[in-house]
């Protein structure tokens, strides 16, 4: 008696000790998006931070069979960096322009 050929479960990867394990789908994304946040655009470091910590959560959950995550790890920490850089330079401008008004109201005012 022949049995229908059946389609593996959904998730399947294959035999464990086969070759590396696929990356994790955003692995690339996070990557390049930490890179670019350091390079040019630093509004994009929350993004590579959330997505990194993300990723990094699912690829430990994985068990080993999902990989990438040194390039995962690239990019969460050029994230958490460009994050950084952008809240001590908010911080900086804001210092400098209270103390701009706080000298010109002390000025205006001969004290």
């Amino acid at each position: 008696m022949s049995y229908p050929p059946q389609s593996p479960p959904p998730g399947y990867q294959g035999y464990p000790g086969y070759g590396p394990p696929p990356d994790h789908s955003n692995a690339t994304l996070i990557m390049i998006l930490g890179i670019l946040s350091l390079v040019l655009c630093q509004i994009l470091g929350p993004f590579a931070w959330v997505m990194g910590r993300r990723a990094l959560n699912e690829i430990d959950a994985s068990g080993g069979t999902i990989g990438g995550r040194g390039s995962v790890q690239a990019g969460y920490v050029c994230g958490i960096i460009a994050t950084v850089i952008t809240v001590l330079s908010i911080l900086v401008i804001v210092v400098v322009i209270v103390a701009t008004v706080v000298i010109g109201v002390s000025a205006d005012t001969g004290s």
